[in-house]
C-alpha cells in the first residue's frame, strides 16, 4: 500500500510520525466511514509507516495486501503496540439490504468495532450524492415508517442526529477521544461522475476565490446538530481548503489501462472525488495531529 508513496514522501515539518506514534503507544486509532475516511486512513499509515525502520514490524493483522476488498482493516505497528484501523460505514446509520432502504434512526451494526477506542474519526457524505440517497424516494425508514419522500438533507440530519445521540450514549470521553472530519469537496466539470463531469489534465490549485463552491449545506448540518451534543467532538473543517485542489484527485489514473479501449472507457468516468497519495489526506492528517496536540488529553498532554 505505501511503497510507491514512500519512494515519493517527503517527511512534513507539521506531523512529526516519531512523535506522533510515540504518543499513541498501547492505542488504537480508528477511522470510520466512507472512502474518503479510508483514504485519509491510507495517508495516515503510509506516514507513520515511513518513520519506522524496520517496515516488517508494520502489517495489517489478517495479512491482507489489497485494500478495497472488505471492511475493515487494521495496520499493526509492532514496535509501539498501537494500530491504525479502518471500518466501513459509508452512512453511519444502518443500510438495510445491501443499502436498498437506509435506517435514519439506528447506528450501523459496526459500532461494537470502535466503540472503545482511544481515538475515532468519522466522517459520512461521499455516499448521500449517490442516486438513492439523493432522490429519497421509499429509500429512508425510521421505525416502521418508510417516507414516500424525503429531501436527503433533511435526511442527512437525520442520520448525524443519531450519530450524535449515540456518541453521547456510548462513548467514554474518559478514555475516547472523538473526531468529526468535514466533507471532502469533489471537482467535476460539467456533469457528475459517470455522467461526463471531468478533472481530467487539471494542472494547477484554484487561484480565484470566485471558482470555490459554496460551503457545503452538510457542513452546515453537521454543526448545527454539534451544537446539541454533550460529547465534546472536534471538528476538523477541511472543505474549504480541500476545495482549492481541483488538481489532486486521481483523475483517469487511479488504475492501469491494458488497452486503448479500456483506457477510453476509463476517461468517460474520472476519479474526481478521492485525492492521491501523497496529496491532500496528509494535510488532513496534520490537521489530526495538530488537533490532539492541542486538545491535551492523555498521552497528548505537552
Amino acid at each position: 500500500m505505501c511503497t510507491q508513496y514512500e519512494l515519493i514522501f517527503f517527511p512534513s515539518d507539521s506531523l512529526n510520525a516519531t512523535d506522533f506514534l510515540v504518543r499513541l503507544k498501547g492505542q488504537r486509532l480508528i477511522f470510520v466511514g466512507d472512502s474518503l475516511n479510508r483514504n485519509m486512513w491510507q495517508s495516515l499509515v503510509c506516514i507513520l509507516r515511513h518513520s519506522v525502520e524496520n517496515k516488517d514490524r508494520v502489517y495489517e493483522a489478517a495479512r491482507r495486501r489489497k485494500f478495497k476488498l472488505t471492511g475493515y482493516y487494521s495496520i499493526i505497528f509492532e514496535d509501539y503496540k498501537c494500530s491504525i484501523e479502518y471500518v466501513r460505514s459509508t452512512y453511519l446509520v444502518r443500510g438495510l439490504h445491501d443499502d436498498e432502504r437506509l435506517r435514519l434512526d439506528l447506528m450501523d451494526e459496526t459500532t461494537k468495532a470502535y466503540r472503545e477506542a482511544d481515538i475515532v474519526v468519522f466522517n459520512t457524505g461521499h455516499w448521500w450524492t449517490h442516486e438513492k440517497p439523493s432522490k429519497g424516494v421509499d429509500y429512508y425508514q425510521e421505525g416502521d415508517n418508510v417516507y414516500p419522500l424525503l429531501k436527503v438533507m433533511e435526511a442527512y440530519k437525520r442520520a448525524l442526529t443519531t450519530w450524535a445521540s449515540w456518541v453521547d450514549k456510548y462513548i467514554n470521553f474518559n478514555r475516547t477521544q472523538v473526531v468529526f472530519r468535514g466533507y471532502s469537496p469533489t471537482h467535476y466539470r460539467g456533469r457528475q461522475w459517470k455522467s461526463g463531469g471531468q478533472c481530467y489534465k487539471e494542472t494547477e490549485p484554484i487561484f480565484n476565490e470566485t471558482f470555490l463552491s459554496k460551503y457545503p449545506p452538510k457542513m452546515r448540518a453537521f454543526e448545527e446538530v454539534m451544537e446539541q451534543m454533550k460529547a465534546p467532538v472536534t471538528y476538523l473543517n477541511i472543505s474549504r481548503l480541500t476545495d482549492y485542489r481541483k488538481d489532486g484527485h486521481p483523475s483517469v489514473y487511479r488504475k492501469t489501462y491494458n488497452t486503448v479501449r479500456e483506457q477510453i472507457a476509463g476517461e468517460k468516468s474520472p476519479d474526481c472525488s478521492h485525492w492521491c497519495l501523497p496529496g491532500i489526506p496528509d494535510t488532513w492528517n496534520e490537521l489530526l495531529y495538530a488537533s490532539l496536540l492541542l486538545n491535551g488529553r492523555g498521552s497528548w498532554m505537552p
